[in-house]
């Protein structure tokens, strides 16, 4: 064949391509030979010489495709009130829609040169353009959609979808009066004869128009219509889980009936419309089924409740705001009810049990939605830094948080060697919830001072239990709050690991200087700005101890020129052997307890008075550590105490040393005195922590304001809020008080034009 262009005629040719053109979209048989002369027809029309044929091939074989389509139309108007028109349709569309795709293979040549270079580009898609202008072609496979669009379905297409609604209406009651595949053609034929000037490139799938308004529009008003009457019919009928169960069903089967007839845009905006219709219209009803399915644990109906409420916008607020107050609720019930005595226990272990309960529900019923895990938190937060009431009516200062001191006595109760019944791996998992308890607290430099004084008392008495456990404890607090918050804690266990160092070359100069203490000495050297330990009262060291205090401070004055040694006697503690009694006990108790006792070496009785100027302790002192020994019965008070109040000590109670000592176990701790946190220590920790936290904003206003220079009041304001919350959460007035404090010292000053502004004075 000879690719020359030639001169031809054009309505001879164009018979004969007639012929085949109406056998190939009636799907009739053409023979290859006559399909190969067909397809060389079309190439010659488009570069017959002198002049083309090509609009006038396109033009004719629009016209044809015109006729053929009205013609069918013609035909399937004789079932427009039947309701075989959708099989009848579908028939028709099958073969039409196969036809045109052969003949859009035919014209092959003619789309590839000729339509090609009319066709519109994607930014003419998208911003308009030639779009519009006469004369403007499309492959004849588009063609011949668009002509099914205008002479077929623009004219049937009401008739067409109210048939298509009912068949969709009859298999929501279970019935099938229309094959599925039928009517799934019949909607996609609405997707297939979209205007091609609308489409994108690569996205099928946009500016569906014809389909959105002709079937999709009345598709979801009709299917709006249905459930808001089955809605309406499940209400009556149904209890809100029971209403709930059968609205899950229904969405579900109707997602599934999307899938099988729709065409993908569809399925969100069917999925919204049933929502609206089944669960936002109706939501007042499920929210005021919420506190009782929370209360009453009903898992099932919670997570049915989320599934439905999960789709709508905010839809889950309420739901999440419900459990909130439910979890606060129990929480505070929880910590309510426990007793003075076990009171750090009840509280960290009931929190727990609190916390995980809730988090498992929103792990399995709510799918560890961050909104439900948010509600979790405040809660747990709301409940573990709660302050109670104002102690009067009208007082605006709330009693103290009292969390943080409670979790670290628990944490004490676990690390010391008093620990009963627990396995190592017991103790690791406590800790752990003891963490997770600790992340919820607010005033975390309060636990933190407990905490302290907690771990210095264990480390100095040598209660810990495992010190593996101790350090465990430490990088877990570290992790949780940075270095600089356990900063100090490691600097405890390494002066521990010094003091034993010190204490061994203590040993060599006693050896070397052929000197002798008299009794096994040891002494441990403390840094004052790591321990939170303190001197308050003044102590009368016992006889016995005197040389060896000496001594180490002489050797202690040649290792360390200039350093300063406080001692600190009423932490120290003694192993004292009894020889007076029957039999012989091994006793460890504290150096003041010592101190009482030696004074009755010489004497067996003295009065309290005598006694107290003796050991030059004070009241409180005094009256602790003699008590501890009364009550061990290594003292015996005399009966001539107060009438009134017959355990009561006075100035003239007589002290006696009980010569009749007798006790079942020969070694034995008394640990009364020692272990006890008094009220006085108790009320200091919290003063020490408002110092300090005035010292902390105080430093971070400086810090700000050095690196802005002026800064606004209430940007002051936000940046210390920000720098501190890790710590705890400082109130507004003491950081106004702060500023004015700064303002004093002339660390900053107020800008002259502005009464809510500073500056940085350098």
């Amino acid at each position: 064949m000879s690719l020359k262009p030639k001169k031809v005629d054009f309505t001879v040719t164009w018979n004969a391509l007639k012929r085949t053109i109406e056998g190939v979209v009636t799907l009739s048989k053409v023979p290859r030979v006559e399909w190969n002369d067909r397809f060389t027809d079309v190439y010659s029309l488009c570069v017959a010489h002198p002049d083309p044929f090509t609009n006038q091939l396109y033009s004719e074989t629009k016209e044809f495709l015109t006729r053929h389509v009205q013609s069918l139309r013609e035909q399937i108007i004789q079932f427009e009130n039947n309701s075989d028109l959708l099989k009848v349709y579908h028939e028709m569309w099958i073969k039409y829609s196969q036809g045109v795709s052969y003949l859009n293979k035919l014209y092959s040549y003619l789309n590839q040169q000729h339509v090609k270079k009319s066709k519109l580009s994607e930014a003419d898609l998208t911003y308009g353009g030639i779009g519009d202008l006469p004369g403007h072609m499309v492959e004849i496979g588009e063609l011949g959609l668009e002509i099914w669009r205008l002479e077929m379905l623009e004219k049937i297409k009401d008739n067409l979808i109210e048939l298509v609604l009912e068949a969709i209406r009859i298999d929501r009651k279970g019935d099938s009066a229309v094959p599925t595949t039928v009517v799934n053609g019949v909607i996609q034929s609405f997707v297939a004869v979209e205007d091609p000037k609308l489409r994108v490139p690569g996205d099928p799938s946009t500016h569906l128009t014809f389909y959105e308004k002709s079937f999709e529009e009345p598709f979801l008003r009709d299917t709006g219509q249905y459930y808001q009457k089955e809605a309406n019919k499940l209400i009556e009928t149904c209890s809100v889980a029971e209403y709930m169960e059968k609205v899950i069903q229904k969405l579900h089967e109707e997602d599934m009936r999307a899938r099988r007839y729709l065409h993908p845009t569809s399925y969100a905006k069917l999925s919204a419309e049933c929502h609206r219709r089944l669960v936002t219209d109706h939501a007042s009803l499920l929210h005021a089924e919420c506190l009782q399915m929370v209360e009453n644990d009903r898992r099932k109906d919670l997570a049915n409740m989320y599934c439905l409420l999960k789709p709508l916008s905010g839809g889950l607020g309420f739901l999440a705001d419900t459990v909130e107050q439910h979890i606060q609720n129990e929480g505070l019930d929880a910590i309510k009810s426990m007793k003075p005595e076990t009171a750090h226990t009840d509280f960290v272990e009931n929190m727990v049990v609190v916390q995980k309960k809730y988090k498992e529900i929103v792990s399995n019923i709510f799918n560890s939605d961050q909104l439900f895990l948010s509600a979790l938190d405040k809660a747990c937060t709301k409940v573990i830094n709660w302050r109670g009431q104002a102690s009067q009516p009208g007082q605006a200062k709330l009693p103290p948080c009292k969390s943080p001191e409670l979790l670290a006595k628990y944490c004490d109760t676990l690390l010391k060697k008093s620990t009963k019944g627990f396995s190592e791996q017991e103790v690791d998992e406590k800790l752990n919830n003891s963490i997770m308890i600790f992340k919820y607290i607010e005033d975390k430099d309060v636990f933190q001072k407990f905490y302290a004084r907690n771990l210095a008392r264990r480390l100095i008495h040598q209660l810990s239990n495992s010190m593996d456990a101790e350090e465990g404890m430490i990088n877990r607090l570290k992790q949780a709050c940075g270095y600089e918050f356990t900063n100090k804690l490691h600097r405890m266990f390494t002066d521990v690991s010094v003091s034993n160092d010190l204490c061994n070359k203590f040993n060599d100069y006693l050896t070397s200087q052929n000197l002798t203490t008299g009794v096994g000495f040891s002494v441990q050297v403390l840094q004052a700005g790591a321990w939170p330990l303190q001197s308050n009262y003044p102590v009368q060291v016992p006889q016995v101890l005197e040389k060896s205090v000496h001594i180490f401070e002489t050797f202690y004055s040649k290792q360390f020129n200039g350093r300063k040694l406080t001692w600190l006697h009423h932490l120290s503690t003694s192993d004292v052997k009894l020889n007076y009694t029957k039999r012989t006990y091994f006793i460890t108790m504290q150096t003041l307890q010592l101190s009482l006792l030696t004074h009755f070496e010489i004497q067996d009785s003295l009065s309290c008075k005598e006694l107290q100027e003796l050991t030059q302790l004070n009241d409180d002192a005094f009256t602790r550590h003699l008590q501890s020994l009364i009550d061990c019965k290594l003292l015996l008070a005399s009966s001539k105490v107060s009438e009134v109040h017959p355990t009561e000590l006075t100035a003239d109670t007589i002290i006696e040393l009980n010569k009749n000592y007798s006790n079942k176990r020969s070694k034995f701790r008394i640990s009364g005195a020692m272990q006890k946190e008094t009220p006085q220590e108790v009320e200091h920790t919290f003063a020490s922590v408002e110092e300090d936290r005035k010292i902390f904003i105080q430093a971070a206003i400086v810090r700000i304001i050095k690196s802005r220079k002026v800064i606004k009041h209430n940007v002051l304001i936000q940046e210390v809020l920000n720098l501190s919350y890790t710590r705890f959460s400082p109130t507004i007035s003491i950081i106004k008080k702060c500023v004015e404090t700064l303002i004093e010292r002339q660390y900053l000053e107020r800008t002259p034009n502005s009464t809510d502004e500073y500056s940085y004075v350098a």
